[in-house]
């Protein structure tokens, strides 16, 4: 699925060309990504640039397209190949890795499958805040191309890897570095808690959770006047359909604090 590039700002969207609703991305990610959510051990570290992990990851060959052809009838789920993925994806390189304000450059995908344009997303913009940025900031602007991500996802293992395979890239990219990220951290527990916020499960077709509520996205506003500082501001997705865009205005917004405080100013709000 082609991924629906949302506006630098709430006032309009801005949509490229796409795919049917039903395709979706495909990205299996290795077995310890998917328990990433969850783990609770040390991450090991290897001293290699990330860029260079990257470029020998995509050497890989694509993944199958379908899981089973019960889900291409059901749900219309067929995957993306990686090639393909990386070809779209250089259609919008500007946006994602070399335009002013790239790292805080948001994309939308309605149909996530398990994650492989959001990892792809999430790779491009890692490695040029490496190329291209102080290694000083490189936590706190890490956790601002997370927050930058969004998606929705309609069957349930899906989700759960998707979700997984992005905090999975998020620690991979902080191993690479030596930059400590396990589980007890600040960096961590902010990246899952934007990852959890911003890779939601649901319908994009009635924009509604399994549950029947309206699927809620959080617009992450990095602050002027510091940049380490973010406020969230919440939304609804059907709200995007709407001629006026964005109902900020309707939800409650939270404090600004630092980015990689976030999951404690949800605690503290709740």
């Amino acid at each position: 699925m082609t991924p629906t590039a949302l506006a630098e700002t709430p006032s309009s969207v801005v949509t490229p060309t796409r795919l049917p609703l039903g395709i979706s991305g495909s990205f299996t990610p290795e077995a310890p990504a998917r328990d990433e959510l969850a783990s609770n051990d040390d991450d090991p570290v290897s001293l290699t640039s990330y860029r260079q992990k990257m470029a020998m990851s995509k050497s890989a060959a694509d993944r199958p397209f379908l899981k089973s052809r019960h889900r291409v009838k059901t749900y219309g789920e067929v995957f993306t190949p990686r090639s393909m993925v990386d070809q779209m994806l250089d259609i919008v390189s500007e946006e994602l890795e070399r335009g002013e304000g790239f790292v805080d450059k948001t994309f939308l995908e309605p149909a996530a499958g398990d994650g492989n344009f959001l990892v792809a997303i999430l790779q491009r913009k890692l490695a040029a805040i490496e190329a291209r940025l102080d290694p000083s900031i490189w936590p706190r602007e890490s956790l601002f191309a997370i927050a930058s991500i969004y998606a929705i996802e309609l069957l349930e293992d899906n989700h759960r890897d998707a979700q997984a395979a992005l905090v999975g890239e998020f620690v991979k990219f902080h191993a690479s570095h030596g930059t400590p990220c396990s589980p007890r951290t600040d960096l961590r527990r902010a990246a899952v808690f934007l990852v959890r916020t911003n890779i939601l499960r649901g319908n994009t077709l009635t924009g509604r959770t399994p549950d029947g509520k309206e699927i809620e996205f959080s617009w992450w506003t990095r602050q002027a006047d510091d940049a380490s500082m973010v406020r969230r501001e919440r939304f609804t997705f059907n709200s995007l359909r709407e001629d006026g865009a964005f109902d900020l205005a309707v939800h409650p917004s939270y404090e600004p604090c630092p980015v990689h405080h976030v999951h404690k100013r949800a605690n503290a709000d709740a």
